[in-house]
């Protein structure tokens, strides 16, 4: 088992909340898939619509608040802890997208912190193969957490 620390930021006023135990869980299963056994420090940032597309508008140059974006970190020294780096998740998006998508909005949530591991850990969908092995990754560790298959009625599939 990995040795996790998780820092939990919660930057807005949502009600339903996944709570910090889960998060972790989502993260451990992440790592525990791939084989990551390196301990690892990752920050969780929960934010609201606003400093979400002020960050996607900052770093993708995109006009919208996205549901979950990743920062990875490399550290220019050795250090005693990989520390992974941010995901930044808006709380709405996934909200709204949950109930939109009829997905229950934990799977969602358990999905978005997978997905922004996977980024954190070097993983990517820019690729048809690249975006393919990713989604097997997610299905593979959402499947694990007892969590449908994310992607099951998606119509781009």
């Amino acid at each position: 088992m990995n040795q996790v620390t998780l820092d939990v930021q919660i930057a807005c006023e949502v009600q339903e909340l996944p709570s910090e135990a889960s998060l972790e869980q989502w993260v451990e299963t992440a790592l525990e898939t791939i084989q990551e056994t390196t301990p690892v420090e990752i920050t969780i940032r929960i934010v609201d619509p606003d400093e979400g597309l002020s960050l996607n508008q900052q770093y993708r140059m995109k006009d919208y608040a996205t549901n979950v974006l990743s920062f990875p970190f490399e550290s220019p020294i050795p250090l005693p802890v990989r520390l992974l780096g941010d995901l930044v998740i808006c709380a709405e998006v996934v909200a709204h997208e949950a109930k939109s998508q009829g997905k229950p909005l934990l799977a969602h949530w358990a999905h978005m912190v997978v997905h922004g591991t996977l980024h954190l850990l070097g993983y990517d969908h820019i690729e048809e193969a690249e975006a393919e092995h990713m989604e097997q990754l997610e299905r593979n560790i959402l499947a694990a957490l007892g969590y449908p298959d994310p992607y099951a009625d998606d119509p781009a599939e």
